[in-house]
């Protein structure tokens, strides 16, 4: 292969090549040479080197008329990019490739296609600029790239519109904002063999969350066909969010959660012509109501993927952006692409600006949240980036999709709405990358926003976006972690929203003292338990067919409850493993199991649910017994399936001590026995009566958690949720805190955990002096208070001289 001057096979390229070959052309040639042997499979190919480009660019003398062009570029408000860009474009479009350089490419790409057993090589070729893919600079997207080239004529033709799109207004721009000089960077152009992904799937991969920064995870999204409709945000991808910890372990299933897309496209190969120009070669179709509802991947393939991508991380030493593709010809997956994640690689997890509605509005339409950031504005309806020159500062842009051509626009907006698209989109990379607020994938911004309505954008409030109709106040607080110590009685979270959980697993905690299971019962799950076991119960028409359509593709409904239980308290499990996560039985009043689907057909009217039939009094009963064994069964499954034993449970509500029996006996029934793979099952101090019986209760359960809220209002007798008796509601009366002193001490006796949850030790300094200075072993905490809570258990420790651990 020494013939060429201005060509190198993957085999002669290595990282260190990036001035020769560009980011993503140095990146195959590493991975084709480092991993490939250990069995990750890369497409083999060629690079057209930067000097290639070079020699172009002199012979036909575009230097002086291209410095001079981009000189004149108003690099304040950039109102003649369009214009400088499309003489720019000009130029080297009616230039001619020189002889040498086209007679190299020919020559290699029959090589490639020799190699390849083939007469003509199906190839795809992408730009891979000089400075791409470089760990502080993506340039996802600037340049372009073309799939299903086949022949000589078509090649050349690819070739020379790669080196056209080193100069489209979105790349002029860009460099100027990464402070590259107008003509230091060079474009080299890669040459690789075609994955059939037009007849299997294909996607992108990330080694962290793009969205928290959370390392332990890999994330997957995937389609149909040919990968650019991902990219370009065209259809809403399947997602598979993975463990890394238990990856390689073939005993364990590491998949925490797969969502499958609507997958609205598949981009195919266009009917062959030797007369197509390079940009016709590839058409998009609709998907069919099936393959819709199919995931892109089997289970199988997403943990062999994951697997790579995470040896691909180890390899490289940094998170990483990964393509990967399917070829359906032989059934085999493929490593097309790898570059650094730019977002995260250089983020500071230690300090974190935390916003908060103070307001709420009518919700206008929901997507998928990138970031944790509010803004609000005037909408701006734009149907292309050619309608650019509406838009005003500060303003949020609605629209169906964006593609690279709309980056010099979004930099201008206070927000990004798109119908289209997801979590590795082009709207979602450039909004991270821009630290703009973002939501994609709504399905009807465009249509339920009116142009000019003041709308408020929050990716507050977990991961779903939501957009609410006129401006709303919110407010922002900073907290710097960096410095805080971490105190000997372990400050833990209370969480309810799982898709918050990789974003709070980087606050100072240890661990999740309660993981309330209601939230994701009645936010992801929306069905009574009940109503998947006894089905027949129901005689609504309307009610049968919503059930229907949310299980759809489980053939038993009762594993829609199953899973996406499991799903979530896997989420939050993984979020802090290995630290411990406390997940407590399900905990819903009659009244609010009732608001639940099909829930009217299955529960009591009660005069007063918040003392009536609720916690352990269901669980062995007749009456709700399946529907706890459901809860048994996810719970078993992130446990023993996932391997995620970080997990204990806990028992709310336990009135007697004959209750507590009956339950873990009946989670026994179900495979949920204590002491098998180290499963602990704590109980709830929330009731006079625990605390009375508190060393029976002792010898039953592996710890005590105090609900201070409960135990409060019950030991004095009020309800909590009367304004008229409200002023006597207060965890310092000391009745409360002889219960609580009570529960502490007995729990040392047994040498069993002791913790509380509750908002007091946050509020009252003095409270949480109370529970340092009896020896609590926890406090668990609200997000929004955690940090005030461990200033005060600091605090507390230093007058009682405890020790503090870094």
């Amino acid at each position: 292969m020494g013939k060429y001057k201005y060509i190198l096979f993957f085999d002669q390229i290595g990282i260190d090549a990036i001035g020769k070959v560009g980011g993503k052309n140095a990146s195959l040639g590493e991975m084709y040479n480092q991993l490939n042997p250990i069995g990750i499979r890369i497409p083999n190919g060629f690079a057209v080197t930067a000097e290639g480009y070079r020699l172009f660019r002199k012979m036909n003398n575009l230097e002086k008329p291209l410095k001079d062009l981009l000189f004149s570029l108003d690099t304040q408000h950039y109102s003649n990019l369009s214009s400088i860009g499309e003489k720019a474009r000009s130029l080297i479009l009616s230039a001619a490739i020189p002889n040498e350089i086209r007679d190299e490419i020919y020559a290699a790409y029959q090589s490639l296609s020799e190699q390849c057993n083939s007469n003509t090589l199906d190839v795809a070729v992408r730009s891979s600029a000089t400075s791409e893919d470089l760990p502080t600079a993506s340039f996802a997207g600037q340049m372009q790239s073309f799939l299903n080239i086949n022949g000589d004529s078509q090649l050349l033709d690819a070739v020379h519109r790669c080196f056209v799109s080193l100069f489209t207004d979105r790349a002029i721009k860009y460099r100027h904002d990464m402070g590259f000089a107008a003509l230091d960077v060079a474009i080299s152009v890669g040459v690789q063999q075609m994955v059939r992904s037009d007849k299997a799937s294909s996607g992108v991969a990330f080694t962290i969350d793009p969205d928290s920064g959370f390392e332990n995870t890999i994330i997957i999204n995937g389609c149909w066909g040919l990968g650019e409709n991902i990219v370009q945000g065209t259809v809403t991808p399947d997602e598979w969010m993975v463990f890394k910890p238990t990856l390689e372990n073939p005993d364990l299933n590491p998949i925490l959660k797969r969502q499958c897309g609507r997958k609205e496209f598949t981009m195919i190969y266009a009917e062959k012509s030797a007369t197509t120009s390079a940009e016709n070669t590839i058409i998009n179709t609709d998907t069919s109501f099936e393959k819709q509802n199919q995931f892109s991947l089997t289970n199988k393939e997403v943990i062999q993927l994951s697997q790579w991508c995470s040896k691909i991380e180890k390899h490289y030493k940094k998170p990483m952006d990964i393509e990967w593709a399917k070829d359906g010809l032989n059934n085999q997956l493929y490593i097309v692409q790898a570059r650094p994640e730019t977002v995260h690689g250089k983020a500071n997890k230690q300090v974190r600006e935390i916003y908060k509605l103070k307001e709420k509005s009518t919700l206008l339409t929901q997507g998928i949240a990138l970031g944790d950031k509010i803004a609000s504005g005037k909408a701006r309806i734009l149907n292309s980036p050619q309608e650019g020159d509406l838009l005003q500062n500060g303003e949020i842009i609605v629209t169906d999709l964006t593609n690279p051509d709309w980056d010099p626009i979004m930099k201008r907006a206070s927000a990004i709405i798109t119908n289209k698209g997801g979590r590795t989109s082009h709207a979602a990379i450039v909004a991270r990358e821009l630290g703009t607020v973002a939501v994609v994938g709504c399905g009807n911004a465009t249509s339920v926003i009116k142009n000019g309505q003041e709308i408020t954008v929050s990716c507050a409030e977990g991961k779903e976006g939501n957009i609410y109709d006129g401006k709303l106040k919110w407010e922002v607080s900073e907290q710097d972690f960096s410095k805080l110590e971490m105190p000997k009685t372990a400050p833990m979270l209370i969480l309810a929203d799982p898709e918050r959980a990789f974003e709070l697993s980087h606050y100072p905690n240890q661990g999740v003292g309660l993981m309330r299971m209601e939230f994701a019962i009645s936010n992801t799950i929306k069905i009574h338990p009940l109503a998947l076991c006894e089905p027949e119960k129901i005689t609504d028409e309307k009610i049968i067919s919503e059930i229907v359509a949310m299980t759809k593709g489980y053939e038993d409904p009762k594993n829609y409850f199953i899973d996406k239980l499991a799903e979530a308290v896997a989420i939050v499990a993984a979020a802090f493993y290995p630290k411990e996560v406390i997940v407590r039985m399900s905990d819903f009043k009659s009244n609010e199991y009732a608001n639940l689907i099909g829930g009217k057909y299955y529960e009591p009217d009660e005069e007063n649910p918040m003392i009536g039939f609720r916690g352990a009094s269901r669980y062995y009963s007749d009456f709700y017994r399946k529907g706890f064994a459901l809860e048994c069964e996810a719970m078993k499954k992130v446990r023993n399936e996932m391997g995620l034993h970080n997990v204990k449970l806990m028992i709310p509500f336990c009135r007697t001590v004959e209750e507590g029996e009956n339950v873990l006996t009946e989670m026994s029934k179900n495979g949920l026995v204590q002491g098998i793979n180290g499963l602990q099952v704590y109980v709830m101090i929330e009731i006079p009566s625990n605390v009375l019986m508190a060393d029976e209760f002792a010898k039953l359960f592996d710890g005590f958690s105090i609900g201070s809220n409960d135990l409060t209002q019950l030991t004095l007798g009020l309800d909590r949720d009367s304004a008229l008796v409200s002023y006597l509601f207060s965890e310092e009366n000391p009745a409360v805190k002889s219960l609580i002193k009570e529960t502490i001490r007995v729990a040392k006796r047994f040498e069993i955990k002791v913790g509380l949850c509750g908002q007091a030790p946050s509020d009252l300094p003095q409270f949480a002096k109370f529970l340092v200075n009896e020896g609590i072993d926890s406090i668990s905490f609200n997000p929004d208070a955690l940090i005030k809570g461990i200033e005060n258990i600091l605090e507390a420790e230093k007058k009682t001289k405890r020790k503090i651990l870094m």
